[in-house]
């Protein structure tokens, strides 16, 4: 039998560590592992366009199946294109290996040849970066950034010269059972007791989740009728806790919507469950606060405390809520969501502009339709600026949809790469597109990738000729817009240049049908839907907390539009509110 060498050995342990395919661009010194994936029937390597493209759909993979996705660059400007998609990766808490190849180790430190310092470069986006120097550090190496991505929950990076890739493993190296999941995090008794009386001390109960809540809406449920708390989300919570929400307030922050600002400052005690909500702007300064998280380092670096529970949402409120007492006085939920319906009412008032009429199509209308004919068990990733906007207001999770975003990071160009990641998962399954004419273009390479391996991604183009979020940003701040204007082609026409199915949509009365006919289509399929440039509009009244937050609240809504079904749930919840 064959020695194995470096290669081999690092695509063997990946493979054992659950990872099915490696994302990336071959060359250089990366050959000698791509050529090991070759011949290693348990690990696809996927060919894209760009690296960055590797990153985001290892990224969204990871963050599809809960488990190890891999990616890799070859040395120097390879690995660097990674960098964007794995700070994305990494802070949506998504466990990546990213192999960082590099030059040959011999003449590392003497300006060689596309070198760089990948264990210098790679540092701020994970939570392990280590070079692989020598053969007898296999696989002791791998296998320590494998558990670190895993177990904290991000990425590792390993680089690793080309010539230490090719060269025999070391015969006696120690391969030890890997952590392929991550344990459920209990808080400690003492923590469990002081929160137990602070909510029975309190009138007042809100609660705020994040995505930490994923997997716990029973047990967010079952506590908010306990205690009678309205229940707020922030972006990345929406599809874990919206769904079958009797208490949902609506969310809170850039893109905040409903009553969730008022409930969360109007409280007495806050309970933020399982969210790094990034705009303390928002949240109260004089009321007591509690954080769960299950990062001990995401704790209290957003707000004050008055505790902090470290532990996993679910195992914390399985501790919490039998030990609290069960509170009668619905006055201030009833008052939260009858707040939340009003304000969602005023939306739809001021949203009677005939949309279904109006040329250039409204983008609020597309998402309403899409949203309508879109799968129960949809994948939703959505580029950053307006089409955020969209998805958080009117996609409706159901507790098997999907959203994926950059949510976190904020990276323009991140849903298709992210739906080529979601798509391999399941080529059965629906995944959708919803990109902004200015990040489809930004990576617009990897539609061919669609092509390459006829994944039935369907990519629905909200086309506005405009970086539509920056003007908003320039127009708040009271600048003219200047460099946002985009000279877009018939993106229909080049898709079908390419190969994929493609349509372009001009006027509302063509939108459905043409989503459906895409949405049959067995391949990969485009939809450019020219949209309105100037959909949005500013309030008469303007604050200066609004121009860098848009809103506090729907009282004083910026983005001039509806919020989908949230209308009818919100009128379902206020129905079932108790009569005097």
């Amino acid at each position: 039998m064959a020695k194995q060498n470096v290669s081999e050995q690092f695509v063997d342990i990946l493979a054992r560590a659950g990872v099915k395919r490696m994302y990336g661009v071959v060359g250089d010194s990366l050959n000698p592992v791509v050529d090991a994936i070759r011949r290693n029937s348990a690990i696809e390597w996927i060919q894209v366009r760009h690296e960055e493209t590797a990153a985001f759909a290892a990224g969204a993979e990871a963050q599809i199946t809960g488990s190890l996705a891999a990616c890799a660059g070859s040395c120097g400007p390879g690995n660097l294109h990674l960098i964007n998609g794995l700070y994305d990766a990494h802070r949506s808490m998504a466990p990546v290996l990213a192999l960082a190849s590099h030059i040959p180790s011999s003449e590392i430190g003497l300006g060689y040849f596309q070198e760089t310092h990948p264990e210098l470069l790679f540092q701020e986006c994970s939570h392990y970066n280590e070079m692989i120097s020598n053969p007898q550090q296999m696989p002791r190496l791998l296998q320590t950034a494998i558990q670190h991505a895993i177990g904290r929950g991000g990425v590792s990076v390993v680089s690793m010269p080309g010539d230490i890739a090719s060269q025999p493993a070391p015969e006696k190296s120690v391969e030890h059972a890997l952590v392929t999941s991550r344990p459920t995090v209990r808080p400690g008794d003492e923590e469990i007791e002081k929160l137990g009386r602070m909510v029975d001390e309190a009138k007042r109960v809100t609660l705020f989740c994040g995505s930490g809540t994923a997997g716990a809406h029973a047990e967010v449920m079952e506590f908010a009728e306990r205690v009678k708390a309205p229940v707020g989300h922030a972006l990345r919570g929406k599809e874990w806790i919206q769904y079958d929400n009797p208490y949902d307030v609506g969310m809170s922050g850039l893109l905040g919507y409903g009553a969730a600002y008022e409930a969360t400052n109007e409280c007495d005690l806050l309970i933020l469950l399982g969210t790094d909500f990034p705009y303390n702007a928002f949240l109260p300064s004089d009321v007591k606060i509690v954080q769960v998280d299950v990062r001990p380092e995401h704790l209290g670096r957003r707000s004050k405390l008055d505790l902090a529970v470290w532990g996993d949402v679910r195992e914390t409120l399985r501790c919490l809520t039998p030990r609290v007492r069960t509170k009668t006085d619905r006055k201030f939920l009833d008052r939260m969501l009858k707040k939340h319906a009003d304000a969602l009412e005023g939306v739809i008032k001021a949203y009677t502009r005939k949309v279904e009429k109006h040329i250039p199509i409204h983008p609020e209308y597309v998402a309403s339709v899409l949203d309508d004919l879109a799968d129960d068990d949809a994948v939703f990733t959505v580029d950053t600026g307006m089409c955020n906007v969209w998805a958080a207001r009117y996609l409706s999770p159901n507790g098997r949809r999907r959203v994926i975003g950059s949510f976190s990071h904020g990276s323009m160009a991140n849903a298709l790469p992210q739906a080529i990641g979601a798509q391999f998962v399941d080529r059965n399954r629906q995944v959708v597109s919803m990109s902004g004419d200015g990040g489809f273009t930004m990576l617009m390479g990897d539609f061919l990738t669609l092509v390459q391996y006829d994944l039935p991604v369907k990519v629905v183009l909200f086309n506005n000729s405009s970086l539509g979020m920056v003007e908003l940003e320039m127009l708040v701040a009271g600048l003219p817009s200047f460099g946002t204007t985009n000279k877009n082609p018939d993106f229909a026409a080049i898709a079908r240049a390419a190969g994929v199915y493609g349509v372009r949509v001009e006027k509302p009365k063509q939108l459905e049908s043409a989503l459906k006919d895409a949405f049959k289509h067995k391949g990969p399929a485009l939809v450019d839907v020219v949209t309105d440039p100037n959909a949005l509009s500013i309030p008469p009244k303007i604050s200066a907390e609004m121009v860098t937050g848009f809103a506090l609240s729907a009282s004083k809504i910026v983005l001039d539009g509806g919020v989908g079904r949230m209308v009818q749930m919100a009128r379902s919840n206020l129905r079932n509110v108790p009569r005097p």
